[in-house]
């Protein structure tokens, strides 16, 4: 398959939308499961529930700001500027 700007696009596109469900998972997960979700995580590492907290929301943020960084931005790049030839 040639990579053209509109399989980039799309390409980008789907990304964002599969990042952002994960995104929409881990807040769905810590909102409605987070005793569950941490007893998972100290049944391996010891860790306080505040620092747990901090932690994930730290992490949220992150992978937030990388989705909008390496995913929404090229993609609307990709979608309104106009290129010519």
């Amino acid at each position: 398959m040639k990579v053209t700007k509109e399989n980039l696009r799309t390409f980008l596109g789907w990304c964002t939308v599969i990042n952002l469900g994960f995104l929409l998972y881990w807040i769905l997960a810590l909102s409605f499961a987070r005793d569950w979700v941490f007893l998972v995580h100290t049944s391996a590492v010891e860790i306080s529930k505040e620092s747990f907290a901090e932690i994930n929301y730290a992490m949220m943020g992150y992978y937030k700001l990388a989705v909008i960084l390496f995913n929404v931005t090229p993609y609307l790049v990709l979608r309104f500027a106009k290129f010519s030839r």
